[in-house]
């Protein structure tokens, strides 16, 4: 893994910190809760309802601490200090598939705050790896099973 700075909108930031609220005032007391409840039902040995909501509190415990982990490495990017001449994380695109003609806007984002649904994408994902560091005008090839796609960048921009 690697142990330096994680580069984050404070967009992301908060979700992740939303996150971990969640995790550890909702969902670790029901866990608790669960926990209490099946212990009083008998011999512990052979409960496997106890054996389960003790599992899903590891599971639990285990992703909060990684939360905690990467929000105590992250650093926020000022989005406003990235120039837009080319694509770079948190751009703003507006490209054209040259298959048919559509047109179709990403937003370019580190892992972990892509949302594939809204075309906000990874800068890890096929897609945004091809983009970056194009310019207007330039053609972006990007490899799928079907075969290539090929998206024209008409424009780039910050919100």
């Amino acid at each position: 893994m690697n142990d330096g700075p994680i580069n984050m909108s404070k967009g992301g930031i908060v979700k992740l910190e939303n996150e971990l609220k969640n995790l550890k005032f909702k969902e670790r007391p029901k866990i608790v809760a669960e926990i209490k409840r099946t212990m009083e039902l008998g011999d512990l040995s052979e409960n496997a309802e106890y054996h389960a909501a003790k599992e899903e509190q590891k599971h639990l415990e285990r992703k909060i601490a990684q939360l905690e982990l990467k929000l105590s490495r992250v650093q926020v990017v000022d989005v406003d200090a990235i120039p837009t001449d080319k694509v770079y994380l948190f751009a703003n695109v507006i490209v054209k598939d040259e298959s048919d003609g559509e047109e179709i806007e990403f937003k370019i984002v580190p892992p972990g705050e892509d949302d594939a649904m809204n075309d906000i994408i990874s800068v890890q994902s096929p897609i945004g790896t091809a983009l970056l560091g194009k310019k207007e005008g330039e053609t972006a090839e990007i490899k799928v099973p079907a075969g290539i796609i090929k998206y024209k960048i008409l424009k780039i921009y910050r919100d």
